[in-house]
């Protein structure tokens, strides 16, 4: 058997900060990458044109840094279970590696494959957690059960020392000539465009793909807006987040290296303020860790509420609303703006997510997991655990010490949108409209008309009233 180690990557697409990569590089100094262009993944009907187009261009950049190492980035448009175990036969492979994951479909898939490997003799280490700095099993109440509530494991998980990133490749052996032809008989092929794996997307993308694009927008951020990110958060019209969400959702930037960079931050803060912001990004940070957390010890949640009230919850079932909810044509300005934005650029401003997520449910009265596929659809950085964390906590379903909360469009747009300017720029059509009307949605049907811009579709008064009388009768049946 040869020195090979194949390194499967999956969630992170990166030489840089990578536990499992550089795990097998101490092992062995012929360390050759595969991907696996997933077809259960790619045939679903959950796929974001945007957020392949976006992984495309990752896997290019990983490509061509592996060429800088001295290997390669092998490409496989297969399934899974199949593909990586017989490429690791063909090939004489020693060993298989590649970090763990949280979502429920990826440890099946990965015990089939270990499966597979183990009958043929070959060795595997995916023990190595990656994507999140605690793992699942370090972080746990004083009964040793898993956190169902954010605060108190914000607390725990706040406690604990952070790993340091992990020592980047320099240097890897790749695979010979002869090998590169055995690996073209056993599956590999040329990385191939979105468009012909099916997918069109000319919207533009919000981050460039690669790791030395994550890494220079972590630094821009971290510079400065972190710092005054409590503040400006909140605020759509304002470029005060990150987006580093679809960066940190296919691993192209690691997540030590992103703690390291808040710490840094820290050390280098001036004020009290500038202390503030950078703790609310790390919170958020332990937002994404705790709902990865969540779905690797209760993977039902992938299929459904959480709390009992919800499980059984008498969802409206209206096309029409759904639909003008899809094409940001509800007649509530604040929701229609971030749906067009989501639509336009694959990308929705995190106090928008929670915005229409509550209008859907709370007002349209329509289950979360219609709205949660939908952003699957639609979203950069679409990901099951935090897409899933985000709709139930807006859907009241979900782990959350509150269990209704209900957000009026009106106010929210009066108090983070106050002077118009993100609606303006998503609902062009409402540009003239008077700042005071815009932010209210106290639109006059005469000028809704002259603009071609819709009544709104429900009262938002009578539908809140409405969800919390199904609410109360479903309590009061558990």
């Amino acid at each position: 058997m040869s020195e090979l180690i194949l390194f499967w990557h999956r969630r992170d697409l990166r030489i840089s900060d990578n536990t499992g990569l550089t795990a097998a590089r101490n092992q062995s100094p012929k360390v050759v990458g595969v991907f696996c262009l997933d077809r259960h993944i790619l045939e679903g009907d959950d796929i974001a044109p945007v957020r392949v187009q976006y992984m495309i261009g990752c896997l290019q950049a990983l490509q061509e840094r592996y060429a800088q190492i001295g290997s390669q980035l092998l490409i496989l448009h297969a399934e899974p279970i199949q593909a990586i175990p017989a490429l690791a036969v063909a090939l004489n492979a020693k060993a298989v590696f590649w970090n763990w994951d949280v979502e429920p479909y990826s440890q099946v898939r990965d015990r089939t494959i270990i499966d597979a490997l183990q009958e043929n003799g070959i060795e595997f280490l995916n023990e190595n957690w990656d994507q999140i700095l605690h793992s699942p099993g370090e972080i746990f109440s004083g009964n040793n059960t898993p956190y169902t509530v954010y605060t108190p494991f914000w607390k725990n998980w706040s406690s604990k020392p952070k790993a340091q990133p992990v020592e980047t490749l320099q240097t890897a052996e790749g695979l010979t000539p002869a090998e590169q032809e055995i690996a073209k008989d056993a599956g590999a092929i040329a990385l191939p465009t979105a468009k012909d794996l099916g997918f069109i997307w000319d919207g533009g993308l919000i981050l460039l793909p690669g790791e030395a694009a994550a890494q220079a927008r972590l630094a821009e951020f971290t510079a400065k807006a972190i710092t005054e990110y409590q503040e400006q958060r909140n605020f759509p019209a304002i470029d005060g987040t990150s987006q580093l969400s679809a960066a940190l959702k296919f691993g192209v930037i690691g997540i030590r290296t992103v703690w390291q960079a808040t710490t840094e931050a820290q050390e280098n803060s001036r004020s009290e303020e500038a202390a503030a912001g950078i703790r609310t990004w790390q919170q958020e940070l332990a937002w994404r860790e705790f709902y990865q957390h969540a779905m690797y010890n209760f993977p039902e949640l992938a299929e459904g509420a959480y709390r009992d009230a919800f499980k059984n919850f008498p969802w409206e079932t209206n096309e029409a609303h759904f639909q003008a909810w899809c094409e940001g044509k509800t007649g509530y300005p604040i929701v229609d703006a971030a749906m067009r934005q989501l639509n336009e650029s694959g990308w929705m401003h995190n106090r928008c997510r929670m915005i229409v997520a509550s209008f859907l449910t709370k007002d349209l009265l329509i289950s979360p997991q219609m709205g949660e596929k939908y952003f699957m659809q639609k979203l950069i950085d679409g990901d099951l655990s935090a897409n899933n964390g985000g709709w139930q906590w807006s859907a009241s379903s979900g782990m959350d010490p509150k269990p209704v909360r209900i957000f009026n469009p009106a106010s929210q747009a009066q108090k983070f949108d106050s002077d118009g300017e993100y609606i303006r720029q998503w609902l062009p059509e409402l540009r003239s409209i008077d700042t005071e009307y815009l932010v209210t949605g106290k639109i006059t049907p005469l000028e809704r008309r002259a603009v071609g811009y819709p009544e709104a579709i429900v009262d938002h008064k009578q539908q809140q009233q409405q969800f919390k009388l199904r609410y109360q009768q479903q309590k009061e049946l558990i």
